[in-house]
């Protein structure tokens, strides 16, 4: 039982990880949490539950199209959107008190929340069976298919960010300007792109997080992305907000916590511990896992 549940928070810590780097990507550089990112996961598994139900219509079921096309779109759309958010509710707030922006994010998500609401209904919304999910046992231990594509995409596209950051020039621009604004456009950075990439960046992760959340659940709803997105940024703060490596590490852990406790406690209790988690962090080690104590400058 123990290593099936393990199996099984692998692959809930998997969606913790992917949703819970939008925060600490935008964190680090802008240092705010962008609330609306909640909502981002939310729209990123309506993209999926869309085109699932279209394509059928359009090609043939060749599942590694489906789940190119699915993921591609939803990646793309989800950080478009991300990318107007910045630029509409908080580029025109970057230097009003820290407050202003969380406001506004908050408020952001309260529109997209009931903008879906009101364009696709409150109802629950069971997720396109365009393909079956196979079932596998090794040793007495279960996996389905679901749970293999999620950790494996979740960790293709975890290793290809941190690539990203570490290798490319657009990484070393953003480590730049998480470092200092100020300092980096004195150096030619061109902060507003960077924190538009950013953006954009944080808020595809985040809507794939979306359509394998769908996957895996088999249902979507309007106001979805509440709770995930708490216990997503729970994950953020554990391993350390700012940090991207802290962001996968605080996912996968808290997934397999959560799975623990529904497996060895109750099913009804993983909510609240994960919050106990997030609580105990705030006030032992509110640095997180991978953070570190910043000095403050004078």
């Amino acid at each position: 039982m123990f290593a099936q549940q393990i199996i099984n928070g692998l692959t809930l810590g998997s969606i913790y990880a992917l949703f819970a780097l939008g925060y600490t990507m935008v964190y680090g550089v802008l240092l705010m949490i962008n609330f609306a990112h909640s909502e981002i996961f939310m729209v990123g598994a309506y993209i999926g539950f869309f085109i699932l139900a279209l394509l059928p219509g359009i090609l043939p079921p060749i599942i590694p199209l489906y789940f190119l096309i699915i993921f591609g779109f939803a990646l793309l759309f989800t950080g478009v959107l991300a990318v107007a958010v910045e630029k509409m509710a908080y580029r025109p707030l970057r230097h009003a008190p820290r407050l202003a922006p969380l406001i506004s994010a908050i408020g952001v998500s309260i529109f997209l929340q009931n903008l879906v609401m009101l364009a696709v209904g409150a109802e629950s919304k069971p997720y396109p069976e365009t393909f079956g999910v196979a079932q596998f046992e090794f040793s007495g231990l279960h996996v389905n298919s679901h749970q293999i594509l999620i950790f494996t995409l979740s960790i293709v596209l975890m290793v290809a960010l941190q690539l990203f950051i570490t290798r490319t020039r657009m990484g070393k621009a953003m480590r730049a300007v998480a470092q200092n604004h100020i300092v980096s456009q004195l150096m030619g950075i061109n902060t507003n792109t960077v924190i538009a990439v950013t953006f954009f960046i944080g808020g595809g992760l985040g809507g794939v997080a979306g359509v394998l959340n769908g996957l895996y659940y088999g249902s979507i709803k309007y106001n979805m992305g509440f709770l995930p997105g708490i216990k997503a940024f729970t994950a953020a703060v554990l391993g350390g907000i700012g940090n991207i490596k802290g962001a996968m590490v605080g996912g996968f852990a808290l997934g397999i916590l959560e799975a623990l406790s529904a497996g060895y406690i109750s099913s009804e209790y993983k909510d609240v511990i994960a919050f106990v988690v997030l609580i105990l962090v705030l006030v032992f080690r509110p640095t997180g896992i991978f953070g570190e104590e910043v000095a403050e400058k004078i």
